[in-house]
């Protein structure tokens, strides 16, 4: 995965059987499989990596994970490879050391290839903004899976409004833009986050106001 300006952490998401579903206000229930699926779009050639902006701020530089560590504080033990980073199994997520907010936020990501497994057990990971709003990351080429948790989902609450996903081994984008939640001093919500997602060149989350953390 190539990183650029961002906030996140990245987290291996768990899908746990048996865990009761959210009714959405869009009327579905979390995670129902009869839920409309966004229809599948081709996205255009991009060339990627794409340059950073002069004012961003880079937390990879393609050769070290100084600017991530785990959830303990300790380094960040994911492999290191030409220009890239990849889970290691069974090491649990990585965040960015330094904290943010309101960002606009620049990800590169390809999924293994081959591929292995189905539904959530298919190149499943997450983009993690403030530790608690889950963007999915997800083989959902050609990979059938709950609408609201196929890459591009705001996790159990919006599916993406395309199915834009390249195919295995092929780097894609996200372009995320996060609006932190607002609180009054007496610590109650005053307006909750909202995010825009676009994928590959295609936008696939148009300001949606998160429900609270994705679970």
């Amino acid at each position: 995965m190539r990183s650029h300006a961002a906030t996140l952490s990245l987290l291996l998401a768990v899908t746990v059987p048996g865990v009761a579903a959210a009714q959405q206000p869009s009327g579905w229930k979390q995670h129902e499989w009869n839920r409309p699926h966004p229809p599948v779009v081709e996205p255009a050639t991009q060339n990627l990596p794409a340059p950073a902006p002069a004012d961003a701020i880079v937390l990879f530089d393609g050769s070290d994970l100084g600017a991530w560590q785990r959830s303990d504080g300790t380094a960040a033990n994911w492999e290191v490879g030409d220009g890239y980073f990849e889970v290691v199994p069974g090491a649990g997520g990585i965040q960015t050391r330094q904290g943010f907010g309101d960002v606009q936020l620049h990800v590169e990501w390809a999924s293994p290839n081959p591929p292995r497994g189905t539904n959530q057990d298919r190149g499943n990971s997450g983009v993690f903004l403030m530790g608690r709003y889950e963007i999915q990351v997800l083989d959902s080429y050609e990979a059938p899976s709950y609408a609201d948790g196929q890459a591009g989902a705001i996790y159990g609450q919006y599916p993406p409004l395309a199915n834009a996903t390249r195919a295995p081994g092929e780097w894609q984008s996200y372009d995320i833009f996060f609006r932190r939640p607002r609180f009054d001093a007496d610590g109650s919500l005053q307006e909750p986050a909202r995010v825009t997602v676009v994928h590959n060149g295609i936008l696939i989350q148009n300001n949606e106001e998160i429900l609270g953390p994705t679970s």
